[in-house]
């Protein structure tokens, strides 16, 4: 009795072992699929197949430009407004005489944030961070000069923080360092945290480092608008981001922050290739045995399948 190699492999086919060979297999995608997230740093499961890895980024490439105020301005009220173009999604930080003075999120393409001025000369820049706290170029430099109103008080009060951007998930208790030093105590603090409930006043019996706190109860971001009143009525100002469900942003553009705050999704495709040739291979392997015995059989005189 002969038969063809094709009847043979039909034959074969129909046999069970290749269900158990399939199930193998299915089993072996299986397990590259699910061990395959030890090739990257972090990973988030996802509707298609494959890994999330926090990837460096290359940092902000363009300059904000500082339109307000003009260069040369000299001012006697305080806090002044500073307004420019930026490039859209990054957040902007603004720094007077090289410390930090506060900071917005670029929206459409421009900014717009209060600041208030030391005493006598004031060289404003502006600078873009990305969400690595990478930092982009320095803008056009604006000199202006600031003349107290309330001259002969003594220092200047001011109110500053080491983070230009902190969030917290909503629900959860969002907190912020601040340092205050000038100025004649008591202090009166007032604290707009720019989701439409009531501001928190504070007082603060002299200067030093105390933290704010608050709760968002939705996911969005929000300016922060901190005040400060002295007993001689001088006024410090400070204006920040806050965000429900978001990152912590340093504002000292001289810390390093570890790059690991992006996602980017890899795929890794070498798990399917591997499987796709171990496959192939073992299914040939597999007929080829499959065809030896039925040959053998043939020879035997037996019946080919049982």
């Amino acid at each position: 009795m002969k038969l063809g190699s094709g009847t043979l492999l039909a034959a074969w086919l129909r046999q069970k072992p290749i269900l158990s060979l399939l199930g193998y297999f299915l089993l072996l995608v299986f397990f590259f699929v699910n061990t395959s997230y030890s090739h990257a740093q972090t990973q988030q499961q996802s509707d298609s197949v494959g890994i999330e890895g926090r990837v460096p980024s290359d940092p902000p490439s363009q300059a904000p430009v500082i339109t307000v105020p003009s260069n040369g301005q000299t001012f006697s009220q305080s806090p002044i407004t500073i307004a420019g173009l930026c490039a859209r999604g990054y957040l902007v930080e603004v720094f007077k005489n090289g410390v930090f003075a506060g900071s917005v999120e670029c929206v459409d393409g421009s900014f717009s944030l209060q600041i208030d001025l030391f005493d006598g000369r004031n060289d404003i820049i502006a600078r873009l961070y990305d969400a690595l706290n990478q930092a982009g170029p320095d803008s056009n430099t604006i000199t202006v000069t600031y003349n107290s109103s309330l001259p002969g008080s003594g220092p200047k009060v001011f109110i500053t923080t080491s983070f230009a951007k902190r969030g917290a998930p909503p629900g959860t208790t969002l907190t912020w360092p601040l340092s205050l030093s000038g100025g004649t105590g008591p202090y009166a603090v007032s604290v707009d945290w720019g989701d439409k409930s009531s501001p928190d006043l504070i007082s603060r019996p002299g200067v030093g480092d105390f933290v704010i706190e608050h709760i968002y109860t939705q996911a969005g971001t929000y300016n922060v608008i901190i005040k400060v009143t002295d007993a001689n009525g001088d006024t410090a100002y400070l204006q920040v981001v806050g965000v429900g469900n978001g990152p912590i942003q340093q504002a000292n553009s001289d810390t390093k922050i570890p790059q690991a705050d992006k996602v980017e999704r890899v795929i890794l495709w070498w798990p399917f290739i591997l499987t796709l040739l171990l496959t192939i291979v073992a299914f040939w392997l597999g007929q080829r045995h499959q065809l030896q015995v039925i040959r053998d059989r043939l020879r035997r005189g037996e019946r080919p399948f049982k």
